[in-house]
Order: C-alpha cells, then sequence, then structure tokens
C-alpha cells in the first residue's frame, strides 16, 4: 500500500482537520478509498480482536436511498430533542443546525460512504480509533469527511437496503468527497476549560 502518498505532517492534519459538511459530487478514486481503509484498519482496538468492518458505498443509486433514509432520520432526531419538524422550526442564528439541515438536503449527493460497525461483542472502542484514522488520512489527501449517526426509526430499511445482518453493530456512517467550498480553521474551547489536572476541577498549569 502506497503509505507514502499520505504526506501532511501529522500535526497540520489534526490541527487543520474538521467537519466537511458540503461536497462536491466529484467521484473519488479507488486507490484513494483503498488507502483511507488501509490507515483504519492499522488503528489500535480493542484486544487486537479487530472487530471492526466498513461498508464503502460508492453506488449512486444506493446513495440517493440512503440520502433519503438520512434525510428522515436527521429529522427524527431534531423532533425528539427539540420538538422540531421543518426548517421553519429552527431558531435564527443556528448555523451548525443549519448547516448539519443542509448535508442532510444533500447526502443524496455525496460521491461515497462508510458505514462503521462491529461484529459482536466488539464495542465502539474496536472503531472509533480507526473511524479517525480514515478521516484524518482523507484529509490528508484533500477528502472532506465527518462522522455522523442514524436514528432507531430508520435502522430496519438501512439495514435491508445495504444487506447488513442484524448481529452487526451500527455505529457511523462518514460521508466522504472533496469540499465544494474553503473552509477555516476549526473553532475550539480552549483545553484549559476542557481539561482538568490532577483532580478534577484542578487547573492546568498553564492557565
Amino acid at each position: 500500500m502506497n503509505a507514502d502518498r499520505l504526506t501532511m505532517p501529522l500535526g497540520e492534519a489534526m490541527f487543520t482537520q474538521r467537519s466537511i459538511r458540503k461536497l462536491r459530487p466529484d467521484p473519488i478514486p479507488t486507490e484513494d478509498l483503498r488507502l483511507l481503509l488501509e490507515a483504519a484498519v492499522k488503528a489500535p482496538n480493542g484486544g487486537n480482536h479487530q472487530t471492526g468492518r466498513f461498508l464503502v458505498v460508492t453506488d449512486h443509486e444506493r446513495i440517493r436511498e440512503f440520502g433519503a433514509l438520512y434525510r428522515e432520520a436527521w429529522w427524527a432526531k431534531r423532533r425528539d430533542d427539540h420538538g422540531w419538524s421543518g426548517p421553519q422550526d429552527i431558531p435564527p442564528g443556528e448555523k451548525n443546525y443549519n448547516a448539519a439541515m443542509e448535508l442532510a438536503d444533500a447526502m443524496k449527493d455525496v460521491p461515497c460512504v462508510v458505514f462503521a460497525l462491529t461484529v459482536p461483542p466488539g464495542g465502539a472502542n474496536s472503531v472509533i480509533p480507526a473511524c479517525q484514522n480514515l478521516m484524518l488520512a482523507a484529509h490528508a489527501l484533500g477528502i472532506g469527511s465527518l462522522p455522523t449517526t442514524l436514528h432507531a426509526t430508520v435502522m430496519d430499511r438501512f439495514r435491508a437496503l445495504f444487506g447488513i445482518p442484524k448481529e452487526m453493530v451500527f455505529h457511523f456512517c462518514i460521508p466522504l468527497g472533496y469540499p465544494a467550498v474553503k473552509y477555516g480553521p476549526s473553532r475550539r474551547k480552549p483545553v484549559s476549560e476542557t481539561t482538568s489536572w490532577n483532580r478534577w476541577g484542578g487547573a492546568v498549569p498553564w492557565a
């Protein structure tokens, strides 16, 4: 595997990675997708049992069908959490929700979706590091991504659409594509606000 194509320095990859929700429909070369999956399976996993599994979908018709399910799932989650049923219910100024809603509408047009699952009894700890490896490798190749989930109301139809056995545990769907717009750096809280030192609530030494 031509891993030396991942030439972006690790620090740059980690400090410039961000969720990319606006993706071009241009196809991603198969060899690039293979490299992302090779990077994913190299990640640490629980007991080295390697229970993580990935379903890569590039078929346009299947992605269109999945896009309809994803949009339904997105609004089901908003209904559960906030009582929202449509765009008119999202409060003004909620940029993050509006961006996520746009992805829900556009999911049907992305060039690739990767679904991350595990074989029982493997849990999220066996696939979360792999997903991060995959997304960092994607970033290094100029491919945008983000991890997202599905709502219980669509899970049976989701499994049926892709022939996923019931015993497989679903964790994430990761849309992939070349960014459609130029993104700036991500905004994050300072680590002094999210980190404790030696005891819960203990100030970090650099604060």
